[in-house]
């Protein structure tokens, strides 16, 4: 297993890595794109459809990524999209978790597959637009939901249940504790410091998303804003994680080896790019 997830991180980082760094934003951007249609077959087969209907939704992802890019909108401001798209997120996330694993089949299979379908399609938008921004600014969203999770783990293993008897939520994801959640998010208060830090050195010329918070807002508010952010990755990695529990499923495919599949990579990212690019904005 371990071999495995090796070769596959190679191989993906092989072919990411020169796509994000190239001078242009387009390679970076079809690639992602290619990926978030295979997310959307997953999320088909997650809620029980055929293969026909699976490859539909995948093909309903990426056609709308390629007209929203034919429209443009990759480089054109969408703050109403963003601030909609941010605060569903925030209310029906709370929502779906609070109504657990039992309440998810009870919602119907076709608004289901289609809120499903806008949430990733409007992730590969967020994530696009990030990278037409800038590369540090699109690297500094991703990294802090990296670190999130890093840190959420080692934290977790190190000191799970320690001191917070109660799990973060046992139906859901039983693996998760309220220390892992802490664990994460002091990880990012030192990320987004130090990535602040560096930007202010002249190392950057594109702002990361924690210089461009701190320069309208301020310090504390920036680092407020990170911890609302890492709060939002639990957020995504929860939902779909119900969701794979209610399809009686441990990933939502192999298409990555020793990884799962996209959705399992993405999860936490299909909350925070919007709202990234929301709190951005503002």
């Amino acid at each position: 297993m371990l071999k495995q997830r090796v070769i596959t991180a190679v191989l993906l980082l092989a072919i990411l890595l020169p796509a994000l760094f190239n001078p242009s934003p387009l390679p970076f951007c079809a690639l992602a794109l290619v990926l978030i249609s295979a997310a959307g077959w997953e999320w088909g087969r997650l809620n029980a459809c055929g293969p026909m209907l699976s490859w539909l939704v995948g093909l309903l992802c990426l056609a709308a990524g390629l007209l929203s890019w034919q429209a443009g909108l990759l480089d054109k401001p969408l703050p109403w999209v963003w601030s909609g798209t941010g605060a569903a997120w925030v209310l029906a996330g709370g929502w779906l978790l609070h109504r657990g694993v039992g309440g998810w089949p009870k919602i119907a299979r076709p608004l289901r597959l289609a809120v499903g379908t806008l949430a990733i399609w409007l992730a590969w938008l967020a994530l696009a637009q990030a990278r037409v921004i800038g590369v540090n600014f699109l690297l500094s969203v991703m990294v802090l939901v990296w670190v999130a999770d890093i840190g959420a783990y080692f934290a977790g293993k190190a000191f799970g249940t320690r001191f917070i008897k109660r799990k973060l939520a046992a139906s859901i994801s039983p693996g998760k504790s309220w220390e892992g959640v802490l664990g994460g998010m002091a990880g990012v208060l030192l990320l987004a410091f130090g990535w602040t830090l560096l930007d202010h050195s002249g190392a950057t010329q594109v702002p990361s998303f924690y210089s461009m918070l701190a320069s309208r807002h301020s310090m504390p508010v920036m680092l407020l804003v990170v911890l609302f952010m890492a709060a939002m990755s639990v957020v995504g990695d929860l939902v779909e994680s119900l969701v794979k529990r209610s399809a009686g499923a441990k990933d939502s495919s192999a298409l990555l080896p020793g990884h799962g599949g996209v959705l399992d990579r993405v999860d936490a990212l299909l909350p925070t790019l919007p709202l990234a690019m929301m709190l951005a904005g503002l």
